[in-house]
């Protein structure tokens, strides 16, 4: 006759008793020093996304305040004489009138040096400086006239009979890119210098003279604000640390 089977199975108290003896004492050391890591670490990021969202609402602020636009730039005049002249390549020369507008109230500009590049289907055929570095009032529209001849505009042949091929289509298109460094000034405070470039589409008819369609016509202008970028960058990232 065969007995009762005893069971194996220990009863579950001992078996935490047990596992309670595996963690040592470097595992409780190891644990807790993991967990103050982890709360230093969402520590510090939240202070940084406070101070953050805190410069961000003063941005906001003073941007409702201020309301600041950026540099406009217009077209007011624009013509190549003698594009109607064969040979008109030897005496080769462009004029340009353009307006920079500041239509701030509180903001003024600080421009240095700019320079006026001219290209004809995307190739540079003329470049030159305009102005010495000068401070834009708010409310203030500074005119900038300049000539492109000689050592200042490479048209050679080639390059004029392409102007007459489209001539002969009743408009020859050219793009003015101006690039500047500015600086914005908010009452005593000025920032640092920020990369600016003008885009200026024109259009000359069969008689070298800018077109209806072109004259005041506004040219977009961009800014390379990197600061601005790095800190978007910021933003963006530092809640990241909260999912940890």
């Amino acid at each position: 006759m065969i007995g009762p089977v005893q069971s194996r199975i220990q009863p579950k108290a001992d078996v935490n008793r047990q596992l309670r003896k595996h963690h040592t004492t470097r595992y409780y050391v190891r644990h807790v020093k993991d967990s103050l890591t982890t709360r230093i670490s969402k520590l510090i990021c939240g202070i940084f996304l406070i101070i953050l969202l805190t410069v961000g609402i003063i941005i906001f602020i003073l941007w409702l305040s201020l309301r600041p636009h950026r540099p406009r730039f217009h077209v007011r005049d624009f013509s190549v004489p003698g594009l109607d002249q064969a040979n008109g390549f030897e005496n080769a020369q462009v004029i340009f009138n353009l307006t920079a507008r500041n239509a701030n109230q509180k903001i003024g500009f600080y421009y240095d040096a700019m320079q006026v590049t001219l290209n004809y289907k995307d190739i540079n055929i003329g470049k030159t400086y305009l102005l010495f570095p000068f401070y834009q009032e708010p409310k203030n529209t500074t005119v900038l006239y300049g000539v492109l001849s000689g050592a200042t505009l490479t048209v050679n042949n080639q390059r004029w009979t392409e102007f007459q091929s489209d001539r002969r289509g009743g408009v020859v298109v050219f793009r003015l890119q101006v690039t500047s460094t500015i600086r914005f000034k908010v009452f005593k405070w000025i920032s640092k210098r920020h990369k600016m470039h003008a885009n200026c589409e024109v259009g000359v008819g069969p008689d070298g003279s800018i077109l209806a369609t072109y004259r005041d016509k506004r040219c977009p202008v961009y800014f390379y604000l990197i600061h601005l970028f790095m800190y978007i960058r910021w933003v963006v990232y530092i809640p990241s640390c909260f999912f940890t």
